[in-house]
C-alpha cells in the first residue's frame, strides 16, 4: 500500500506494520487518561479501545486509507508507539494527514518529531501529496510543537469528529526550498 511508510528506519526507529503480536505493549496507551485528555468522550475498558484501535487500522491498510506503523526503539527493540500517513476528510477536503501517538513512559524524548518527519520526508519523496497536514486538538500543546518541528503551521481552527482541532499544514515547496 503506497500510505505505509514500512520498511523505514531513522536515527533510532525501526518502522514496521502494524501487528497485534504489539498489542500487550501498546494497551497502556489505553490505560493512561493522559493519552486521551486532549479527546473527551465516553471510553471503553482499556482492552475494548486497543482492539478497537488495531481493526480501524486493519480496516485503513484494507481499504487504501494508509495507516499507522508500529515504531520501534533500534536500541532495545521496544514498541514506542505508532505513527503514519492516513486519508482523512476535513471539512469536506480529503487530505493526508502526518499522524503520531506514543506511549507516555516515552513522551519528551523526541520520538514523535523524529517520525513524523520521517513520514513527512516519504509522503513528499513518493510524491503521495503536494501539503500535508495533522489534526491537533487546541489544548494539545505537546502535539503542536511536534508538528511545528515537523515544518508544518497552523492553517485553521475547524471542527472534526465533534471536537474543536488545528489544522497544522506543511507544503512540499515549503520542505523542499529550505
Amino acid at each position: 500500500m503506497k500510505y505505509l511508510v514500512h520498511p523505514l528506519e531513522t536515527k533510532r526507529l525501526r518502522f514496521s506494520a502494524v501487528s497485534l503480536a504489539d498489542f500487550n505493549e501498546w494497551l497502556p496507551f489505553f490505560a493512561d487518561a493522559r493519552a486521551w485528555q486532549h479527546w473527551p468522550g465516553e471510553r471503553l475498558a482499556p482492552e475494548e479501545e486497543c482492539r478497537k484501535w488495531y481493526a480501524r487500522q486493519a480496516e485503513r491498510y484494507a481499504s487504501n486509507l494508509g495507516g499507522m506503523n508500529a515504531l520501534a526503539d533500534k536500541s532495545t527493540g521496544k514498541l514506542v508507539g505508532y505513527a503514519g500517513l492516513l486519508v482523512q476528510e476535513v471539512d469536506g477536503v480529503t487530505e493526508l494527514e502526518v499522524a503520531y501517538s506514543i506511549l507516555p513512559r516515552y513522551w519528551g524524548l523526541g520520538f514523535a518529531t523524529e517520525a513524523a518527519i520521517a513520514c513527512r520526508d516519504f509522503a513528499f519523496a513518493n510524491a503521495l501529496a503536494g501539503s500535508l497536514i495533522s489534526i491537533i486538538a487546541l489544548s494539545n500543546t505537546a502535539s503542536q510543537k511536534v508538528a511545528r518541528n515537523n515544518g508544518m503551521k497552523p492553517e485553521k481552527e475547524t471542527l472534526y469528529r465533534g471536537h474543536r482541532v488545528f489544522i497544522f499544514r506543511v507544503h512540499k515547496i515549503d520542505i523542499v526550498s529550505s
